[in-house]
């Protein structure tokens, strides 16, 4: 799908860098206190979705005034990007809080047997935001490669093969979200960032991929740490946009991702840091927003985050979205006037 369609009406420069986030936004502390009251029994279940649901209209509604081309619903109906799909996936139970608290897997999930699921997963959420919001909507959900390897596996042989059924599962449910509107999805590979398994993240890619209409954006996400390891294969992905992380201090050079290489994809290049609570300026922003340019043609570059912003407080996450909006413009007017030498200068020079 072209990135055009998320143009704005009325957009005030030639050039068009796209700017969205990557999934999720800070939840406020009276959410927790109403989750904790309804697991007490304290409160109704009908509590904490009320809670819930005005939580999303208050990240939508802050990505909105920010000035985002695309939002997502903030993940708030999420506690966790792992365990949450728990709750729709058979066999892939809540960790039951036994075993030694240093095990990693002891506080993931366990798969229990052969992974299933008969009803949809984020249908429901994505028809709430795309009823409550003015622009359109981006569906994040945790890719197969992190869901298999952020878990006990048990009862499968391998990684490999868990990883690909729950591909073959977000490709039934992709399909239920493409039929109930979603223009925009995106898979999150967290997991490929600590293990660096290229080849295995491609083929659950492909298998998800073939499945999303011509009329729907499909993308990944995977954060930082092992980029040099997966460039190449990274390159190849079957997506229409890769959102990789490069603004905080340890994330890797772009140069080493992007330089002898042609990735034909837009990217979505991470200019905010999310692990921290200071507020970049909107000349830092621009300056981010330049590097990228070095590498990846205007028509191709998206503006976002460095990865969720869950860890940050609603302050200062609203000031660095408002930043980074206006520095994109800035660059927008930039481009415009030839003031900027970008990537595929040749392809960009109409906008």
């Amino acid at each position: 799908m072209t990135r055009e369609q998320f143009r704005p009406p009325h957009h005030d420069h030639d050039h068009f860098l796209l700017k969205t986030v990557v999934g999720s936004y800070p939840q406020p502390d009276w959410l927790d206190y109403v989750r904790a009251g309804a697991e007490a029994g304290d409160l109704e279940p009908a509590d904490r979705e009320e809670a819930e649901d005005d939580a999303t209209r208050a990240a939508i509604l802050d990505q909105q005034h920010a000035g985002l081309d695309v939002i997502t619903d903030g993940e708030m109906r999420r506690e966790g990007m792992v365990d949450y799909f728990t709750n729709v996936i058979t066999g892939y139970d809540a960790p039951d809080g036994e075993g030694d608290d240093a095990d990693w897997n002891a506080s993931m999930p366990r798969v229990t047997a052969e992974v299933s699921t008969a009803e949809p997963w984020l249908v429901a959420d994505f028809e709430f935001a795309d009823r409550v919001a003015t622009r359109p909507v981006k569906v994040t959900m945790t890719g197969p490669f992190t869901l298999a390897t952020f878990a006990s596996p048990e009862v499968y042989d391998s990684i490999e093969d868990l990883a690909l059924d729950f591909a073959d599962l977000i490709a039934v449910e992709v399909r239920r979200l493409a039929e109930a509107g979603a223009d925009w999805i995106q898979l999150d590979e967290p997991g490929l960032g600590m293990s660096p398994h290229g080849e295995l993240a491609q083929e659950c890619l492909s298998r998800v991929a073939a499945e999303v209409p011509d009329d729907v954006r499909f993308g990944t996400h995977v954060c930082s740490g092992n980029y040099s390891n997966l460039a190449d294969e990274m390159a190849a992905f079957p997506v229409d946009e890769l959102d990789l992380e490069f603004a905080s201090p340890d994330a890797d050079d772009p140069a080493e991702v992007f330089e002898g290489r042609d990735f034909e994809m837009d990217i979505g290049f991470g200019v905010i840091d999310t692990q921290s609570r200071e507020a970049e300026s909107v000349a830092e922003i621009e300056a981010r927003i330049e590097e990228g340019l070095q590498y990846i043609p205007p028509e191709q570059l998206t503006v976002s985050p460095d990865c969720g912003l869950k860890p940050l407080e609603r302050e200062p996450a609203t000031t660095k979205l408002e930043h980074m909006v206006t520095a994109a413009a800035n660059v927008e007017a930039a481009l415009d006037a030839g003031d900027i030498e970008a990537a595929g200068t040749d392809r960009s020079e109409n906008g």
